[in-house]
């Protein structure tokens, strides 16, 4: 966690939006791990504890449980559900209660802040059916406090993590017959916090919006847990210093796509970038954080401003971690792909990815075992066992709805 957020969702009680930041209440988000949900009853109500937090009401109609999906071919692309979430704050940083409503298009004024200046960020996280057919999440107050982090940043109110976590677990429930039967892939949880007011001038927007929708999903890149082959980046950078690589904001994501556009036409899986500054230590996948192997060793670039805090490669060190690796977060040269013993990326999406190739100036460095090695192969496995509930969670990272 980053300095002085610790404190910031240490307290109690949200303030009123007051210029461009503002305080936001917290809930122990502690006590909401591996607890387990009912089905909320229709408009039931539970109090409000401070400002900047959305009643917890649910709204909304029964439908089928048969869901006419092929899961064996699911790939990753949206699928419309039935339901998603929506709450909406002013300027005195006070949300409305949320509502679960039918999915579907939004009304947003053509001079709102998300539109034209860009002010908007969004989350990502899963929800796995397990064999017994109970649905778990996977460590969504650390969604809700990157969230946080973000909005303090972007210059917008966010809802507390009590809120955001009551939040995509309504929605969760409401779309349950979406998320797909053990194996065949996961319910992809899409957290939007948007300056929804209309604004001309430069400016935080009068009003907030907070949209969680919902996708089944399979595989992020089609190879699966086969390899991919990324290539370098020497001319396009992702973040700088200063700038806004380190929060989830939507910005930060149209910028990579002429890299990436490149990149897949020439063949690659995607693109890993350079820093800004001296163009040869590494910092991210276009959507994903990169990890180094070389023997008992893992090395990961550190967390400095321009690199994203992944929820996945938190917990892929921390798994790592209680296996015995010794785990580095530092400066990651170029270079050092040259002799490591295999890469690999992490992200909610691809959760655990092998790399088969990395290709930079022309040079082209293939790694052993088809590039799926070891030790990618036991952290995927391990994690993967953790979020599908296929083993008791030991590290209390997930939390299981009733239905």
């Amino acid at each position: 966690m980053e300095p002085g957020l610790a404190s910031r969702v240490a307290r109690s009680a949200a303030q009123p939006l007051s210029g461009c930041l503002s305080r936001h209440s917290l809930s122990p988000w502690l006590k909401i791990q591996n607890h387990i949900y009912p089905m909320p009853s229709l408009c039931h109500k539970v109090p409000s504890t401070g400002k900047c937090h959305a009643s917890m009401t649910t709204s909304y109609m029964e439908t089928s449980d048969v869901t006419d999906l092929d899961w064996e071919n699911l790939g990753f692309g949206l699928i419309e559900t039935d339901f998603m979430y929506v709450a909406k704050c002013g300027t005195d940083g006070i949300f409305s209660k949320g509502e679960v409503l039918p999915f579907g298009p939004i009304a947003l004024s053509p001079s709102a802040g998300v539109l034209n200046y860009g002010q908007g960020l969004f989350e990502g996280l899963k929800a796995y059916r397990k064999t017994d057919g109970s649905i778990l999440l996977f460590r969504p107050e650390e969604n809700a406090i990157r969230m946080l982090s973000g909005a303090e940043r972007m210059c917008m109110p966010a809802p507390t993590v009590e809120q955001f976590v009551d939040a995509v677990k309504q929605t969760v429930l409401a779309n349950k017959r979406w998320v797909p039967p053990t194996g065949k892939g996961s319910l992809y949880i899409r957290p939007l916090l948007i300056g929804s007011g209309a604004v001309l001038g430069l400016a935080p927007a009068p009003e907030y919006s907070f949209i969680i929708f919902v996708s089944p999903v399979g595989n992020y890149f089609k190879e699966g847990l086969s390899p991919i082959n990324l290539i370098v980046e020497d001319k396009f950078h992702r973040a700088s210093p200063g700038g806004t690589g380190g929060v989830k904001t939507i910005g930060n994501y149209a910028s990579v796509l002429k890299a990436q556009k490149i990149a897949k036409g020439k063949g690659y899986s995607d693109v890993l970038y350079l820093d800004a500054v001296h163009d040869k230590y590494l910092e991210e996948v276009s959507s994903c954080n990169i990890f180094v192997v070389k023997d008992n060793v893992i090395s990961t670039p550190a967390i400095k401003g321009t690199i994203l805090p992944g929820i996945t490669r938190k917990s892929i060190i921390e798994v790592a971690q209680s296996k015995g690796f010794k785990v580095e977060e530092r400066l990651v040269c170029v270079d050092e792909l040259i002799n490591a013993d295999e890469v690999f990326c992490t992200g909610t999406a691809v959760v655990v990815s092998p790399v088969g190739s990395v290709t930079y100036m022309g040079k082209r460095v293939e790694y052993g075992n088809q590039g799926v090695g070891v030790v990618s192969q036991q952290l995927y496995k391990s994690l993967t066992s953790l979020q599908m509930g296929n083993v008791e969670d030991w590290m209390g990272w997930t939390m299981q709805l009733n239905q």
